[in-house]
């Protein structure tokens, strides 16, 4: 059985011995083997294993994969494989929800989203629910600069109107793919101005990046499939 070093796994994988440790230490990989001179050795196994997470993490968050990995070497293969699944799910309704604001940017009479009639003003947990996002990224994107709100003469609460909702959305749409705060700015002007082709080219990108990511997790799945697998096998 052909068995690898620690520096040898490392350089085939690209990454440093400190990150396959850490992977040993997260409770990742089946249970590493000693020489008699006590030091680590890697196996086949081993090799898939890292192959497999390294796969995972460009299409899934990092707790997502560590949580995948470990429910597979716990046997738990069906609870992996729905936790990947129900991944997919978000992604999918990620790409909807982006295609439904770009329809929306296009369309001058913003007054319904998803058929919900939209009052003129919202206060800031209406217009959080509305776009999915916490009412803390609201307030932080408010403290940037890129949206704005009224105060309620009566309680004080802050209130967006319509045209700043519409501003939430895109900014929700748009953050894994618009890095920069000056360029976000610049991308909302250009909405308020209603020239939409810098920001159609956003959400085209946004888009892309969507089907990439898509495209990354399943393979991931591949070859996390190809190590459950050798684990099972492994192990009858």
């Amino acid at each position: 059985m052909k068995t690898y070093t620690p520096k040898q796994m490392a350089n085939i994988l690209k990454v440093s011995t400190t990150t396959l440790r850490r992977y040993e230490e997260q409770g990742l990989i089946p249970v590493v083997p000693r020489t008699k001179s006590n030091h680590r050795f890697y196996t086949p196994i081993h090799f898939q294993a890292f192959t497999t997470i390294r796969a995972l993490l460009k299409g899934y968050d990092i707790p997502i994969v560590y949580e995948v990995m470990r429910m597979s070497k716990n046997a738990k293969v069906e609870e992996a494989l729905w936790l990947v699944n129900e991944q997919q799910f978000h992604i999918q309704a990620e790409k909807q929800r982006v295609e439904e604001i770009l329809t929306m940017i296009q369309n001058a009479d913003f007054a319904k989203y998803k058929n919900v009639k939209l009052k003129e003003y919202m206060n800031i947990g209406e217009a959080a629910k509305i776009a999915g996002v916490n009412t803390s990224a609201i307030r932080h994107w408010e403290h940037e600069g890129l949206v704005h709100s009224e105060r309620n003469k009566e309680n004080g609460y802050r209130m967006f109107s319509i045209s700043e909702l519409r501003k939430i959305l895109v900014i929700s749409s748009l953050r894994k793919t618009v890095y920069y705060i000056e360029n976000m700015k610049s991308l909302l002007y250009e909405l308020d101005t209603q020239n939409y082709g810098k920001i159609e080219h956003s959400f085209q990108l946004a888009l892309q990046n969507l089907n990439n990511q898509l495209l990354n997790q399943l393979k991931g799945i591949a070859e996390l499939i190809k190590y459950i697998q050798f684990y099972q096998e492994t192990n009858t």
